[in-house]
């Protein structure tokens, strides 16, 4: 399951909020794939070649993954590459608010 959800901003508040939708999907019997909060462990997100790179390894990712998890109102750049990414995969995307409750997408 990829998790896509915000980092950018309020970093630590978004990576609290992504490992929350990571214990949802574990609770709900999936493994969450999160590149967003792994490799900022390693690469830095204010170096433009680092974060193409962990974007990319990301989209790696995510094309073993049976489905996209959206999380959240807000659409940053990277996730709205992600969407694009999973959309021209084929990858299901579902949509859930910061509760982790599934939403009809808007976007």
């Amino acid at each position: 399951m990829f998790i896509c959800s915000p980092y950018a901003g309020d970093t630590e508040r978004n990576i609290a909020r992504a490992r929350r939708y990571c214990g949802f999907a574990i609770s709900k019997g999936f493994i969450p794939i999160a590149p967003h909060i792994y490799f900022p462990q390693f690469l830095r997100d204010a170096d433009q070649g680092q974060r193409e790179l962990g974007l990319f390894m990301g989209m790696v990712l995510m094309s073993r993954c049976k489905e996209v998890w959206v999380f959240g109102s807000t659409i940053s750049r990277g996730m709205a590459v992600e969407i694009e990414k999973a959309q021209q995969r084929g990858i299901p995307i579902r949509y859930f608010n910061t509760c982790c409750e599934e939403v009809l997408a808007n976007v």
